[in-house]
């Protein structure tokens, strides 16, 4: 089993001496977006500057602006421009982005960590190597046979499983405390298509140091009659499911203005609670959902610790399954054994748990109170994406998809509207793929085709209007950019490309079949 190199102090998040700067910072308002200043570098070692700036802070002549330019430097020189030209095509362009999106940089520099190999980033506010967001920028990266690239991104993923026992949310210092829906399975998938099996022995011990990460304290339920530990759940029938969590109950460095400002009001320790579970749903990728929410409209109602994930467990199940497979090429059949009878377990648990025979669909269960939370997200897909749902269930849920969620554009997120990023008539690109190939998986051909023309048509509208690839999409009206959430809309972006890309060259190959 691998070990992780690098001391566990360095999750504790942003540099500890720039602490009191950083809240004063962030309450001052200086930079429109928080992760703003968390992304400088500094130009002199941060004790100097802490002192340095506990020695003059208070003066009446102190500027704070000019404090922070004299003391940092943003590791950005310029913003790259991502525009559109209409005498180029879609493909192309999205082929000319991926340079501009491409990152070097191997030392340390500021909150940033280094990484071995090129990364492709999603561009706008993101300069890191996001973990989920990787996986869908390798699909238009395989679609337009940048192989190497690819193959470099999975290494620095290997990279940071060597350096820290897991995967975190990016290559930050202050991410180091969460994850992000575990992908790596999938990303190891993807290569083998290229290289093909031969090369799964070769990242056996990775999947495992991710699954042990996820699994942390699942010894301890089982021994015990605690119900929760870390991200691990034991459900009322012993069954072991996980969750989202952190290690952390502290406001976001990267989004501290926005943390104090909900935990305003918030008595004694319940702003610790509170901050847990924000941290948590960012762990999701789904920062913010009412999926999440006690009340859909109330984000000091965010239950994510309660939550057992549709998601995370359909793409625990595939981590378990790889393993299981891996193993037997390799000729242990005990171990091939022990982690298909894991997987089998994890299908029974989330069958028993996350279906909902009376409404016909897939949910989230909260297991403090003992049934599914009843919100119906793009998330109930997963089982079909994933495999684990029965013929019957996926031939209810592609009803529903199709009567409720598809709408002009492409599928919405959920089925509420809400000022939060991943609700409503937002369109994201990796939740269409998931359905795309979820529906594909079960036969229903001809709606996962209608989503695809949908979400493309949504893409390129965007496309010809704005001149940009955008964060996310308002499915409701192509006139309309994709909104919510605690920033401005990204422009770039990576996992649109890569979708997009990756789904306008299927039908560029059924042309050259045809």
């Amino acid at each position: 089993m691998l070990k992780s190199k690098r001391s566990t102090k360095i999750a504790k998040g942003f540099d500890a001496n720039l602490i009191k700067l950083l809240y004063d910072v962030q309450k001052s308002n200086i930079f429109k977006d928080d992760k703003s200043f968390v992304d400088l570098i500094p130009r002199h070692d941060t004790r100097q500057i802490k002192d340095e700036y506990l020695l003059i802070k208070d003066n009446p002549n102190f500027n704070l602006t000019d404090f922070i330019n004299r003391h940092f430097v943003s590791l950005e020189s310029e913003k790259e421009v991502y525009i559109y030209d209409s005498k180029t095509s879609p493909r192309d362009y999205i082929k000319s982005l991926w340079p501009k999106l491409k990152r070097n940089k191997y030392s340390d520099q500021g909150s940033l960590i280094a990484l071995p190999k090129p990364y492709v980033v999603p561009g706008g506010r993101f300069n890191e190597q996001f973990y989920w967001d990787s996986y869908f920028i390798m699909l238009g990266l395989a679609a337009d046979n940048e192989w190497n690239l690819l193959e470099g991104m999975l290494t620095n993923v290997t990279y940071m499983i060597e350096q820290f026992g897991f995967v975190p949310t990016a290559n930050r210092t202050y991410l180091l405390s969460r994850s992000q829906p575990p992908f790596f399975s999938r990303m190891v998938k993807l290569l083998a298509t290229q290289k093909g099996e031969s090369i799964l022995p070769k990242y056996l011990p990775y999947l495992l140091a991710e699954y042990k990460f996820w699994m942390i304290g699942s010894d301890i339920l089982k021994s015990s009659d605690k119900n929760e530990y870390a991200r691990t759940v034991k459900m009322p029938n012993g069954v072991i499911l996980n969750r989202y969590y952190d290690n952390m109950i502290t406001p976001r460095p990267e989004s501290l203005g926005e943390d104090l400002e909900t935990a305003e009001g918030v008595p004694g320790t319940g702003s610790d609670l509170l901050y847990l579970n924000i941290r948590a749903a960012a762990e999701s990728g789904w920062d913010f959902s009412s999926r999440w929410f006690d009340n859909s409209m109330d984000m000091h109602t965010i239950q994510t610790t309660d939550i057992v994930p549709i998601d995370l467990n359909c793409l625990l199940f595939e981590l378990e399954a790889l393993i299981a497979k891996i193993y037997g090429l390799i000729d242990k059949p005990v171990y091939a054994k022990k982690f298909k009878k894991l997987a089998e377990l994890r299908v029974s648990g989330i069958q028993k748990y996350c279906w909902d025979s009376d409404s016909g669909f897939f949910y989230d269960y909260n297991f403090r109170k003992n049934h599914n939370t009843g919100r119906a997200t793009l998330a109930s897909v997963f089982p079909l994406y994933s495999k684990v749902a029965t013929d019957d269930q996926a031939k209810i849920v592609a009803i529903r998809l199709e009567k409720d969620f598809l709408k002009t554009g492409g599928l919405a997120t959920t089925l509420i509207d809400t000022d939060q990023q991943w609700d409503g008539s937002n369109g994201w690109a990796p939740l269409q793929w998931i359905s795309i190939f979820g529906l594909r998986n079960y036969g229903y051909i001809q709606l996962a085709d209608e989503i695809k023309k949908r979400w493309i048509d949504n893409n390129l509208a965007v496309l010809s209007q704005k001149s940009i690839l955008v964060e996310k999409y308002n499915v409701n009206n192509l006139d309309q950019l994709g909104g919510g959430g605690e920033y401005q809309l990204q422009i770039g972006f990576g996992w649109t490309n890569g979708v997009l890309a990756a789904l306008i060259q299927e039908n560029e190959d059924l042309t050259l079949l045809a």
